[in-house]
């Protein structure tokens, strides 16, 4: 196990979120989401406000975009949104830092899992395109491509597998990662830079950090440096 100053409890599982806490694509996520404000009418996005705004269920996020969904489906729009998104989302990589934690952690015999909200085959291929499938004891994605969050396949695989879930570590990058991880009975680090604003993040209560790199300063490059 793992034992960190900033944790109350030593670290025996490490789980990742993946869009926005690996995988580096909110500005992706706001450049589409730009073109379909622009094709409806609607005021477009900057960072800061996306990052004030976007939430799961996601469909929400779409509400507060000003999307009427007694005219235009939020199906429809969804679609429209990951077929761009997926048309594009080779034009990300993964965040600093994220191939040097997978490997601290490994090194530390920690065992790792990916449970995101994107969509399970997509995220198995992004896995592979990246090279660290094998990092990965499990991966858990959703079934479909509308974001609605991912509480209760938490929760049923907390409940299925052997441990303590106080021993796990949730690294995550919105106020929905730190939810999940509570649910779960886990612990939990959140990562500024993603999906959600940082002033949002520290309303959580729990260990905050600036962005993998930080975390990875503090926590695992002491572990096996020098």
């Amino acid at each position: 196990m793992l034992k960190a100053d900033f944790l109350r409890y030593p670290v025996s599982r490490v789980v990742w979120d993946w869009n926005g806490t690996l995988f580096n694509d909110a500005w992706l996520c706001m450049d589409v989401m730009n073109g379909l404000l622009r094709d409806h009418g609607l005021p477009l996005l900057t960072l800061d406000r996306y990052q004030r705004i976007f939430d799961f269920p996601v469909i929400e996020y779409y509400e507060r975009l000003g999307f009427d969904f007694r005219r235009t489906s939020f199906e429809e729009v969804g679609t429209a949104f990951i077929r761009e998104y997926e048309r594009r989302r080779l034009e990300c990589d993964l965040h600093e830092g994220a191939r040097q934690a997978l490997n601290c952690l490994r090194q530390a015999a920690i065992p790792q899992t990916v449970l995101s909200a994107y969509e399970h085959t997509t995220l198995e291929s992004l896995l592979n395109h990246f090279e660290i499938h094998s990092f990965f004891e499990q991966v858990m994605g959703n079934d479909d491509h509308y974001a609605g969050g991912k509480r209760e396949k938490a929760l049923a695989w907390v409940r299925a597998i052997d441990e303590p879930a106080v021993e796990m570590l949730l690294i995550g990058d919105t106020i929905h990662d730190a939810e999940v991880a509570a649910a779960m009975g886990a612990q939990c680090v959140l990562l500024a830079g993603g999906n959600q604003h940082v002033e949002r993040l520290q309303a959580c209560g729990v260990p905050l950090f600036h962005s993998l790199r930080d975390l990875l300063d503090r926590w695992l490059y002491p572990e096996w440096e020098g």
